[in-house]
């Protein structure tokens, strides 16, 4: 009886300086993280830009134009609420409203990314109407680009395609729920449906990776051509496209409860797990001839990462599995490979993203996005451990 009251208290003991331990780094990584953004506030510091990118050291930086301009903002307004401090809310609020004027664009399909990082992370924490008004025109600019013939939202305005959708698009459609369910105006989830629907029709291949770019007849809607733009070629697997659709059918599931979206994000699921390296930090393409000696692209893990700790959630097969690799994921990032020190890396939180290796546009340096959904995927980590 003694044995077995010495070994319940060595396990408690053991358990309870473990916690300890979990604590102290969870907080040591919370400090060094604060440091880190404290200095890319104070480098970037501009009264209408943001920084988007760091490179040669410099900063290529982002108005109102660009797609990443909400990513820095939101980035502050996570950190925000990882640690409660008050400057991150000034700091947030300051690189948010600077972005003003976003929510009246129409020939962009990316207003998800510009004004639900931003101004919906905003409104979300502080309940302030200013950030909710502009988060509501944002979404009925955004739903001016969606075509009843093609039965989705048109993605660039540039090129030689008719009617391009990108999977990119697939993370827009989280700013459409949100209104619809604000506003009680179902116009806008069943625009989100319809995209979802005919980009799982078009977009997958019978391997469950994805095609990057679906060129449509605005006429009838038939396909004209599928293409993988910023990836290594047209039949292969552009990284972060692939963790774009893994992310975008996870959101589909939670906001409308159809069975056929989480199966569609399991089956993608399947297919990037097995293909990813060692340390679970993503390839820039899947099919890279290199690999493995070829670029990673940490924004492609930092998203998955993300997904995968809410997919998980759900009632699926491999739940143990897609919580496993996640927190494989943020240990990775939150290693001295891709964590940058404090002070360097322009003060970027992760090193060595690709934006779009074809172009040579960003390869293998620090982007605003990564940081983005790196503090998010931290976030619903630590809402786990709780």
């Amino acid at each position: 009886m003694r044995h077995k009251i010495f070994l319940l208290g060595l396990l408690v003991s053991m358990l309870s300086c473990s916690n300890k331990i979990e604590k102290k780094v969870d907080t040591t990584l919370l400090q060094d993280l604060d440091a880190q953004l404290t200095f890319f506030a104070d480098k970037t510091s501009n009264p209408t830009e943001v920084a988007r990118s760091f490179e040669n050291g410099k900063y290529r930086m982002a108005s109102i134009k660009d797609w990443t301009c909400g990513f820095p903002s939101g980035t502050m307004w996570y950190m925000y609420e990882l640690t409660g401090d008050e400057k991150w809310r000034t700091n947030a609020a300051d690189n948010t409203l600077k972005l003003d004027g976003l929510q009246y664009r129409t020939n962009s399909h990316d207003l998800g990314f510009m004004a639900f990082c931003s101004f919906g992370n905003a409104y979300r924490l502080t309940g302030d109407e200013k950030y909710k008004e502009v988060v509501l025109q944002a979404s009925e600019s955004l739903i001016t680009r969606f075509d009843e013939k093609v039965g989705c939202i048109r993605s660039w305005d540039h090129g030689d395609w008719d009617f391009p959708v990108i999977i990119d698009n697939m993370m827009n459609l989280e700013m459409l729920f949100w209104a619809s369910k604000v506003t009680g105006d179902q116009k806008y989830k069943k625009i989100c449906i319809s995209h979802a629907d005919v980009t799982m029709e078009n977009h997958f291949r019978d391997d469950m990776s994805s095609w990057h770019v679906v060129g449509y007849n605005p006429e009838n809607g038939s396909v004209e051509v599928k293409q993988t733009h910023q990836g290594l070629k047209d039949d292969s697997a552009w990284g972060r496209g692939q963790a774009w659709g893994l992310y975008g059918y996870t959101v589909m599931f939670r906001e409308t409860g159809d069975i056929k979206y989480l199966d569609l994000a399991s089956k993608i699921a399947e297919f990037m797990l097995p293909n990813l390296p060692k340390d679970k930090v993503s390839y820039w393409d899947y099919n890279d001839p290199k690999i493995p000696d070829t670029y990673r692209d940490v924004s492609a893990a930092a998203i998955t990462a993300s997904a995968l700790f809410e997919l998980q959630s759900y009632n699926v097969d491999n739940k143990k599995v897609y919580l496993k690799t996640a927190n494989e994921i943020l240990a990775s990032l939150n290693s001295d490979k891709y964590r940058a020190k404090q002070g360097e890396n322009g003060g970027f939180l992760l090193m060595h993203s690709v934006g779009n290796m074809p172009k040579d546009s960003e390869v293998d340096v620090p982007i605003n996005y990564a940081d983005y959904y790196y503090l998010e995927a931290l976030k619903r980590q630590r809402k786990l451990l709780k």
